[in-house]
C-alpha cells in the first residue's frame, strides 16, 4: 500500500505543473487526426461497421504518427501511433477478406437480394440462415405435400417456379417465388406438436426452393434473437398475403364478393350456418349499406 501511495504521489503531487501554455495551435495534421478519431468511433456494428471503424481509426493513427514525426519530433509518440496504425490496417484487411469470402449459390444470392437485403439483413446473418438450409428441386406436377398425408416437418421458401394449392381437389391460390410454401402450417403448430398438411401443394412448373428442417430451424431461432424476429416478420407477412389471395376467391350467392376482413365473417362462415342463410345475411347487409 505504501508503494502504491508513493507512486500516486510521484505522479500527481510531485509532477511539475504546466505554468506556461503554448499560444499557437498544433498543425492541421494533428486536428485532422482528432477529427478522424471522433468520426471513427461513431461506427456501427457488423462487418461493414468494423470496416468503417478500423479504416478511420487507422487513418487517424497514421496522421498522429506523421504529426509526431514532423512537428513534435518525438520517437516514442511516433512509434506507438505507427504500431496502432499497423494493427488497424491488419484488422481492416482481415475483415475485408472475410466479407469477400462470403459467397452463396445462385438461389441464395437471389433470395438475399430480393427478400433479406431490403430488410437490412447483413451477410454474416444471412450466411447463418443459409448454412442451416438446403436447396431442393421439385419437378413439374410433383407434389410438395399431400392433404392429410404429408407431415409438417420443415419450412420452405420458393425461389423459382410456381406452386398450386388445392384442398379436396379445389383450387385455392398460387404460391409464387419468394413466398413460403408452408407458413400457415408452420405457424399453426407449437414446437412440440406434430401435424399433417390440410392442403395439397403441386408444382405447376419445375421449381426450386430453400428448405429448413423444423427442429434445426427451431434451434437456430432459439440461438439468434435477430433471426427469430426476422422469420416472425417474414412468416406473418406471408400468411397475410395468402389470406388476401384467398379473399379474392370468397363468393356468396351470385357474383357477390365477401371480404374476409369483415369482423363477422368467421362467425357467419361457421359449419352450422347454411349457404342460403349466409347469402341472405350478406344481401341484407348490402341493402343496409345502400341505405
Amino acid at each position: 500500500m505504501e508503494g502504491n501511495s508513493s507512486l500516486w504521489k510521484n505522479l500527481i503531487d510531485e509532477h511539475p505543473v504546466c505554468t506556461i501554455w503554448k499560444q499557437e495551435a498544433e498543425g492541421a495534421i494533428y486536428h485532422l487526426a482528432s477529427i478522424l478519431f471522433v468520426v471513427g468511433f461513431m461506427g456501427g456494428s457488423g462487418f461493414f461497421g468494423l470496416l468503417y471503424v478500423f479504416s478511420l481509426l487507422g487513418l487517424g493513427f497514421l496522421c498522429s504518427a506523421i504529426w509526431a514525426w514532423v512537428d513534435v519530433c518525438a520517437a516514442d509518440i511516433f512509434s506507438w501511433n505507427f504500431i496502432l496504425f499497423v494493427i488497424c490496417f491488419i484488422r481492416f484487411v482481415h475483415i475485408a477478406y472475410q466479407v469477400h469470402s462470403i459467397t452463396f449459390a445462385r438461389e441464395f444470392q437471389l433470395l438475399y437480394s430480393s427478400l433479406f437485403q431490403p430488410l437490412g439483413t447483413s451477410l454474416p446473418d444471412f450466411r447463418t440462415i443459409a448454412m442451416s438450409s438446403e436447396v431442393v428441386t421439385l419437378e413439374k406436377e410433383h407434389c410438395y405435400a399431400m392433404q392429410g398425408k404429408t407431415s409438417i416437418d420443415k419450412l420452405s421458401l420458393l425461389v423459382s417456379g410456381r406452386i398450386r394449392v388445392t384442398v379436396d381437389g379445389e383450387f385455392l391460390h398460387y404460391i409464387f417465388p419468394f413466398q413460403f410454401l408452408d407458413s400457415p402450417e408452420w405457424d399453426s403448430l407449437k414446437p412440440t406438436e406434430e401435424g399433417t398438411f390440410q392442403v395439397t401443394l403441386t408444382a405447376e412448373t419445375d421449381c426450386r426452393y430453400v428448405s429448413w428442417r423444423r427442429k434445426k430451424l427451431y434451434l437456430l431461432l432459439a440461438q439468434h434473437r435477430y433471426i427469430s424476429r426476422l422469420f416472425s416478420v417474414l412468416i406473418g407477412s406471408d400468411i397475410a398475403d395468402k389470406l388476401y389471395a384467398l379473399n379474392d376467391r370468397v363468393y356468396i350467392g351470385k357474383r357477390y364478393h365477401y371480404d374476409i376482413r369483415l369482423p363477422n365473417f368467421l362467425q357467419m362462415s361457421s359449419p352450422e350456418m347454411s349457404k342460403s342463410s349466409l347469402t341472405e345475411h350478406f344481401q341484407n347487409s348490402r341493402r343496409y349499406c345502400d341505405k
